[in-house]
């Protein structure tokens, strides 16, 4: 656990503030009133930091940082690359991003700069030096927060300028050597596209190529590499005075970015949370899409996490942005800790009297001081995780279940061309993701490099593309005893976005024989019959044909396609192979895959059936130590029956069967291994 405790606080901006001592004095008292354990400096305070080129002033952050220790409160500092000087844009302008119409950017926003450009990098390299020799040895400096939020410029996360463009060619020979190997893995025999001259190819861009999706998928690649390169870069940086960690806050499904690849060299994930409470009175859908980005961030690394952002209470950059209901920041807070953070921080400690974000929920408004609801239910949530630091010390999340989450499949199945163009992979995960949440079944969301040996059940929800090697390790995984579902439309084609001929690759393992896939309309919805009830095949129907040993669970009920599987499972060496033909509804997938958890051997961590709104994640101790944490995300009571018997890890209250729980609250369960469980 960094820093020993769990982290509690968030983004301090005392920059803004130099002018007045007398507010830095009583920032420094009113954290230590909320319980305010950890503070992250300097994020974006490049222009206080060196006012002019090569003149820095850091004796202002030299006293906050001795004034935190002081009070024991540690301090996560950060590079300041995210938002740039006036100075720096006036007298390089080359440091500026060009956007894909070819237009360089003017100075403002942030996220602003060329990743490849060599002065960012020599200015930037610069300043992290002369913070790393100031404080990276200082006692309470426990974390190094490089930039912020990476690829997050208002725009599509890259620069499309000349030393962009001179870097993606080098990319892109490296990586396929010649221009005949590049031609073929891109087809581009298609409409005479062939590249004669590694000059000649281009960043994707509207009054340019467009249409070449494995350019695209590339391109993207490319992107991500070169950001992860300014983040290496940076961390040599600091890293020559100073031997702490160092992490990047990542975002919320954020397509920009192939996390998978970010995540090497990241060493402690974290990541910004900013879900959509109350978007409307059933909480169950922003839930279930908050849970699964937590799990994303575990799985990343198998380990702890940090929330580095959330908000106490509501952001400002929504149409419209409702304040966190009563009792929601306390139960937004324990679902982070339940799903694996060590960690609630806020963005942001005070509200700004000015700019972009000066609506932006902060733990203290512009005014009332500390006689705020919010400033109050910050306080109760600091408490109360004073209190769970020593119960959750060394333990982590260990999911039997996960389902297959990858930026490259996510890249590629939508920006294909058919059989719809509406495709939406986040909507999809989360639609099947729902189910195991629904249920209590905690899933990592892993990517497709990643091993599925620790797990009995993988779950691959529109799995278009098929990275090398990842059709083996399925394989294998089913082969000794694993359960697997997929859905139509996947292993379509390879890592260039090239269709598989002659067979699908997972063919003998699914036990069906692909043919068609149709996109019907609305007025063509289908309808199959599972379980006794009817429901409906709609968005893409695929038409394929179950093998002799192929077990069919559904069949289509319409059209020309009737009598055509539309749910199987094949078995396949000691494990099995559901395939879902047809996109259906919420019901539907909420049914089967009660069937499924039930054939791969998965339930939740009380063993019971959830009434509605109701979840469950559990974190274990290397001694078998289980800590529960049970979430009611209904502004309602309810009652969880049929538990057994447990102990409130907080207040050593015994539950016996029943568990009665109050609108938006979160219980941590404990029961120890020699309990039989």
């Amino acid at each position: 656990m960094l820093g020993g405790r769990i982290l509690y606080g968030g983004d301090y901006n005392p920059d803004q503030w130099l002018e007045h001592p007398e507010v830095l004095e009583q920032d420094v008292r009113l954290m230590k009133e909320s319980k305010v354990n950890c503070v992250s400096l300097g994020i974006f305070a490049w222009a206080a930091l060196e006012p002019e080129e090569g003149v820095y002033q850091m004796d202002w952050l030299d006293r906050l940082i001795t004034r935190m220790e002081e009070e024991d409160i540690q301090v996560i500092l950060a590079t300041p690359s995210a938002a740039m000087p006036h100075w720096l844009t006036q007298r390089y302008p080359e440091v500026m991003q060009v956007q894909a119409d070819g237009r360089r950017n003017l100075p403002g926003k942030r996220h602003n700069f060329c990743y490849t450009s060599p002065v960012m990098r020599e200015k930037t390299k610069a300043i992290d030096r002369e913070l790393s020799r100031r404080f990276g040895r200082r006692k309470n400096v426990i974390l190094w927060h490089i930039s912020n939020e990476l690829g997050g410029n208002f725009a599509d996360s890259v620069c499309h300028c000349e030393y962009c463009q001179a870097a993606f060619r080098k990319w892109l020979k490296k990586k396929y050597g010649t221009l005949q190997n590049l031609n073929q893995a891109w087809w581009n025999y298609f409409w005479s596209h062939n590249y004669t001259d590694w000059e000649q190819i281009h960043s994707p861009v509207p009054n340019g190529e467009t249409t070449s999706t494995a350019l695209l998928l590339d391109w993207r690649r490319f992107s991500t590499e070169q950001i992860h390169d300014f983040y290496q870069m940076e961390v040599q940086a600091v890293r020559e005075y100073s031997e702490l960690p160092a992490t990047t806050n990542f975002m919320y499904f954020f397509k920009g970015l192939d996390y998978n690849r970010m995540k090497h060299g990241v060493d402690v994930i974290s990541w910004d949370n900013y879900p959509f409470w109350h978007k409307r009175k059933d909480e169950v859908p922003s839930a279930v899409k908050a849970a699964a980005n937590h799990n994303i961030m575990r799985a990343l690394k198998r380990q702890p996490f940090l929330l580095m952002e959330s908000t106490p209470s509501a952001v400002s950059w929504r149409e419209y942005n409702p304040l966190k209901r009563p009792g929601m920041n306390m139960l937004a807070g324990m679902q982070a800790i339940a799903h694996g953070s060590d960690s609630v921080l806020y963005f942001q400690w005070r509200k700004g009297r000015g700019g972009y974000e000066k609506f932006h929920g902060a733990v203290l408004d512009h005014k009332n001081e500390t006689n705020t609801r919010v400033f109050r239910e910050v306080t109760e949530l600091g408490e109360r995780l004073a209190g769970l630091g020593e119960k959750i010390r060394g333990t982590v999340n260990r999911p039997k279940a996960a389902i297959l989450f990858d930026w490259e499949n996510w890249w590629a199945v939508e920006d294909t061309q058919g059989p719809r163009l509406d495709i939406k992979y986040v909507k999809a995960i989360l639609s099947h993701y729902r189910a195991f949440w629904e249920q209590g079944i905690e899933a990592d969301l892993i990517g497709m490099d990643e091993p599925l040996d620790d797990y009995l059940l993988v779950s691959a929800p529109m799995n278009y593309l098929y990275k090398d090697g990842y059709a083996d390790r399925v394989r294998a995984f089913v082969e000794s005893g694993g359960v697997f579902v997929t859905t139509c439309f996947s292993g379509m084609v390879n890592e260039t976005d090239l269709c598989f001929t002659e067979q699908h690759p997972l063919e003998d393992v699914l036990g069906v024989i692909q043919e068609e896939i149709d996109a019907p309309s609305g007025e063509f919805e289908n309808s199959f019959h599972y379980d006794g009830k009817t429901y409906p095949a709609k968005f893409l129907c695929e038409l394929s044909h179950a093998k002799e040993d192929t077990e069919v669970l559904a069949s289509y009920e319409e059209d020309f396609y009737a009598g055509y599987p539309a749910v199987t499972c094949h078995p396949f060496g000691k494990g099995s192979a559901f395939y879902l033909a047809a996109g259906s509804d919420q019901e539907f997938l909420r049914v089967f895959y009660r069937d499924v958890f039930r054939k791969a051997g998965v339930e939740n961590a009380l063993r019971a059936k959830l009434p509605y709104g109701v979840t469950t994640a559990e974190r274990i101790a290397d001694d078998g130590t289980r800590i529960v944490f049970v979430m009611n995300f209904k502004n309602e009571p309810v009652i969880v029956e049929d538990i057994g018997i447990w102990t409130d890890a907080e207040t050593q209250e015994q539950y016996e069967d029943v568990l009665q729980m109050k609108p938006f609250e979160c219980i941590v369960l404990t029961k120890q291994k020699t309990d039989g469980n």
